[in-house]
């Protein structure tokens, strides 16, 4: 559910309807991508030499995809993140693992520059196959109010005729 301001309570919690399992290509696409050059993300045989014993999970990856599946709880009516904060990672995350997010409201107030909006802050966590806490967040987010927006996602409606 696209939730507006005033679908939102302090207190309110929200898991996410599905989980993603992440891949190995997942992780070493991210890690590609984004240019970072730490091998434990993208050489077995490097990470086979850690702790770990495997590749561990890019944790931008990690926070990209918890913080994804956020959304159709959080922020699908949002004007704009405003902040993310008090990143902490709790567990590792690897590939085969599916993630879950669940988010707490903790702060809301009304926009004082812009009427047409609502600031919502939560805090987000990734919870893992195992039920276990791999990272948590801080979020907050500008959120469209009630009424407020709905032009701006509509889908465009055409005139033509159906062909089939």
């Amino acid at each position: 559910m696209a939730r507006y301001y005033e679908d939102f309570a302090i207190g309110d919690v929200y898991r996410s309807a599905v989980g993603r399992t992440i891949t190995d290509t997942d992780n070493i696409w991210f890690t590609l991508l984004t240019h970072n050059t730490n091998q434990l993300h993208f050489n077995q045989a490097y990470a086979e030499k850690t702790p770990w014993k495997q590749m561990l999970v890019n944790s931008g990856l990690t926070l990209a995809i918890v913080g994804g599946l956020s959304v159709a709880d959080v922020s699908e009516n949002a004007v704009a993140n405003l902040g993310w904060g008090d990143i902490h990672l709790d567990k590792p995350v690897f590939a085969g693992d599916t993630l879950w997010a669940e988010s707490e409201v903790t702060e809301m107030r009304t926009s004082n520059s812009r009427p047409y909006a609502g600031i919502v802050s939560v805090r987000t966590r990734g919870v893992n196959q195992r039920a276990e806490v791999v990272i948590e967040f801080r979020r907050t987010v500008m959120v469209y109010r009630e009424g407020h927006g709905e032009e701006d996602r509509a889908a465009p409606v055409t005139s033509e005729e159906w062909r089939v």
